[in-house]
């Protein structure tokens, strides 16, 4: 190891360890690495000034503490004792420590749901954690060493592949414990984050908010590795509330997720046209679960009308309690949807 990955190492562990050594993280780093007084205060010095640290008092009174900028990272077993709500508590919580209430709610919602998902999901032994806090926002990982959520998904829900998992998956309420998940954590968390990814085993979803629809990517992880990692980002001065995301999913006046939208480009496999019914079946499956469904057309250039038809007049008279309503569609879509069933104007 070079002088500089040692240097690294050592603000690491300061970094990691002020928040249980306020008083005495010279004293404790110098029994870890060996190191003389003056080289712990010089790189407590470099941590003050880049914003990882702050200090208060002088002298023997003198306290530190973690600054603005926060990171901790590590590795967990699964056991009996492991749980979500307790790692956040006891060694991520700090990260988010005087930020806006909006933007707390967000990390600790996201952080749980996603590590519960690895304890009762993932069939893993391990999980990685890492959250970091800069100037300008929080970004959360969650990496386990499990089956593979998309594999897992194919084997347990009866789905023809991995990308056909995912696709399902972002539609909301799928689980493959129906008696103790509702479905629901990864539909809300990759809405409530400005930018959400899910990477595994060589399939990987990406919904951001600045991004007019989502996408289903090749994964820089091979098919040959186990596990799956989590990616959630959220900016600092975000404006977002959990409650509005859910409000805007729920039906008036209830308490229920009773609304998806479906980014229709999703359940084109490269660059294939939609134009089958069983094209149309696979986009439709499971979303009975819901009273009100949004096609979302944006990014799709043209459909056929044996597609259309499946979705628009077949399965809309099949389920006449449905709202089904189509949105952002070319002008190519919108006439093949317009010719199997007219759409309501929208009110006024």
């Amino acid at each position: 190891m070079n002088n500089k990955q040692r240097g690294e190492n050592i603000r690491r562990q300061i970094v990691k360890d002020v928040r249980h050594h306020p008083a005495d993280i010279v004293k404790h780093i110098i029994s870890i690495f060996s190191i003389t007084p003056q080289a712990v205060s010089a790189h407590i010095q470099r941590l003050e000034k880049e914003g990882w640290l702050k200090c208060t008092g002088t002298g023997k009174g003198k306290r530190y503490f973690s600054g603005d900028l926060r990171e901790h990272k590590s590795l967990f077993a699964f056991s009996d004792d492991f749980t979500e709500d307790g790692v956040w508590r006891n060694e991520y919580s700090f990260i988010v420590e005087g930020l806006p209430e909006n933007i707390i709610d967000i990390c600790q919602y996201g952080f749980t749901e996603m590590v519960n998902n690895a304890i009762d999901h993932s069939g893993g032994q391990h999980v990685y954690i890492s959250a970091i806090r800069d100037k300008e926002k929080v970004i959360i990982s969650v990496v386990d060493d499990g089956e593979g959520i998309f594999k897992k998904i194919k084997r347990l829900c009866n789905v023809s592949d991995e990308r056909q998992a995912l696709f399902e998956l972002s539609k909301g309420k799928l689980t493959t414990d129906p008696d103790h998940h509702t479905g629901e954590g990864i539909f809300f968390a990759s809405r409530v984050f400005d930018r959400f990814e899910i990477d595994s085993k060589g399939v990987k979803f990406s919904h951001d908010d600045q991004c007019e629809f989502d996408y289903i990517l090749e994964s820089e992880f091979s098919k040959s590795e186990a596990g799956t990692a989590v990616y959630m980002l959220i900016k600092r001065d975000s404006s977002r509330y959990i409650q509005t995301v859910f409000d805007e999913y729920a039906g008036p006046d209830e308490f229920q997720f009773d609304k998806t939208v479906i980014p229709v480009r999703l359940a084109q496999y490269e660059n294939e046209k939609l134009v089958s019914r069983s094209q149309a079946k696979r986009l439709l499956a499971r979303i009975e679960r819901f009273k009100n469904v949004v096609f979302d057309f944006d990014g799709v250039l043209a459909i056929g009308q044996a597609f259309a038809d499946e979705i628009f007049r077949v399965y809309a008279q099949n389920h006449p309690e449905m709202v089904m309503m189509p949105v952002n569609m070319e002008p190519n879509v919108e006439k093949m949807v317009k010719r199997v069933i007219p759409i309501p104007a929208p009110p006024q």
